[in-house]
């Protein structure tokens, strides 16, 4: 399971809770209106697929009232935090340790299918978008936040940022066999799948839409839980990974300045 998940220990860190906590927060509301747009009926079967924490799970549960949504993740920790917080959901809403890869679950059960913060930091994520369609009923949608991290820009100045995100994911992902530009690869995924009625928008987390404390919790949780990995990756000290995530987190707090990360939503319906 570990050669499957290079990013299994950042992913464990305490700091990916408080991580989830904040995405859901600047990322959720532009993601609403996108869900809404496929026009299900309140009773739909939802899966989502690396549900962490099951921040997405839960307002899936509430935006069907009368959904069955079962949340699946490989790690332990992540899943009983979840089944704590939303144990008053545990009739529509369930927790699972499944594999990404191998999902166990027979073939054409859901209606929507989710998969977010999750394609980046896996291998072979073709083969996982492949067991997602997989389980997906016909007609039904598949809706991922496949993460790009050339995607992020902040105000040009020492240490600048743009020079760990033009280095940092590139090198990182080879080292790890993963795919930290996914967000862009995966609509060749779609289309070697045979999906149909593909789409891809942008949710926008900036320092205009989403309140700089918000913003700068995402990047805060980065530099707790990638600081280190990213240093051995470069042949950095951890001095220098540190300075680069301060610098954003400084830009995106002070109000003279302008940060922006941008979020892929790539969807498709099952023919």
């Amino acid at each position: 399971m570990t050669d499957l998940n290079p990013h299994v220990n950042q992913m464990a860190d305490e700091s990916m809770v408080r991580n989830l906590g904040a995405q859901i927060q600047a990322i959720w509301p532009q993601e609403l209106p996108l869900l809404r747009r496929y026009a299900l009926p309140d009773d739909v079967h939802v899966l989502d697929a690396g549900c962490g924490t099951g921040e997405a799970s839960s307002r899936l549960a509430a935006l069907y009232p009368r959904a069955r949504v079962l949340g699946v993740d490989i790690l332990d920790q992540h899943l009983e935090l979840a089944r704590t917080r939303y144990a008053s959901l545990g009739g529509r809403l369930a927790f699972e340790r499944r594999s990404i890869y191998e999902l166990g679950l027979p073939e054409r059960s859901f209606d929507l299918t989710l998969c977010r913060h999750v394609l980046h930091s896996i291998p072979h994520a073709d083969q996982a978008i492949a067991e997602l369609a997989r389980v997906t009923k016909r007609g039904g949608r598949l809706h991922l936040i496949p993460e790009d991290y050339d995607m992020l820009h902040f105000h040009r100045s020492p240490p600048d940022p743009r020079e760990f995100w033009h280095e940092v994911p590139d090198r990182f992902g080879r080292q790890t066999g993963t795919d930290l530009f996914i967000g862009r690869h995966a609509f060749a995924i779609f289309q070697r799948l045979g999906l149909v009625d593909i789409t891809m928008d942008y949710i926008v987390v900036d320092t205009l839409r989403v309140p700089r404390e918000v913003f700068a919790s995402i990047i805060e949780a980065w530099r707790d839980g990638y600081a280190g990995v990213s240093a051995e990756a470069m042949g950095w000290t951890l001095e220098k990974s540190t300075g680069y995530f301060d610098r954003m987190i400084a830009n995106i707090r002070d109000p003279q300045a302008y940060a922006v990360w941008m979020v892929p939503v790539l969807a498709a319906r099952v023919p």
